[in-house]
């Protein structure tokens, strides 16, 4: 059977990009305080889209975007959801990629278009926040982290050469 196709490599650098892991104890200590801040500050503007719902849906409207109920309704969603995913280190990556586009959406409309200084200040950060937790993963005391970590155990123990079954001797005559 022949060898497949390598992948291509573009390919190659983005696993090895996404696969990085930080160097040094601070630095993974370092992510899981961004993730859980990021996490907490993503849960409370969430839950602001539902218990504040009339003013976040004026300001909606004010975006000019369409269907702004569906849209306050749908960004208080994804803030909540993935907010605590990343409180708990669930899904890390695929967490922050989404809160990432949320973050790069307030930036541009509410920020730029119409001059929000919450959405050009706290905004950036939480986009490098969640550029990090993209590239670099939960850090430590993740529910991702515990996953890997029983994989790798299992691979680690998987990999490693089993005894070799000895048949009781027969004595000489065989």
């Amino acid at each position: 059977m022949a060898n497949p196709a390598p992948p291509a490599p573009g390919v190659l650098r983005l696993t090895a990009l996404l696969g990085a892991e930080p160097r040094g104890h601070g630095a993974r200590w370092g992510l899981s305080v961004a993730r859980v801040l990021s996490g907490v500050i993503f849960v409370v503007f969430g839950l602001a889209k539902f218990t504040a719902h009339g003013s976040e849906l004026a300001s909606f409207r004010g975006y000019g975007l369409p269907a702004p109920e569906a849209f306050v309704y749908g960004i208080g969603v994804l803030e909540l959801v993935a907010g605590l995913m990343l409180v708990a280190g669930f899904a890390t990556r695929l967490a922050a990629l989404a809160l990432a586009g949320d973050m790069i959406g307030a930036i541009i409309i509410s920020g730029v278009m119409h001059g929000e200084g919450i959405s050009l200040t706290l905004a950036p950060a939480l986009l490098i926040a969640t550029g990090l937790l993209v590239r670099y993963g939960p850090g430590r005391l993740s529910v991702d982290g515990r996953r890997n970590a029983g994989r790798r155990r299992s691979t680690i123990t998987s990999d490693q050469p089993s005894e070799p079954e000895v048949e009781p001797s027969r004595g000489p005559s065989g």
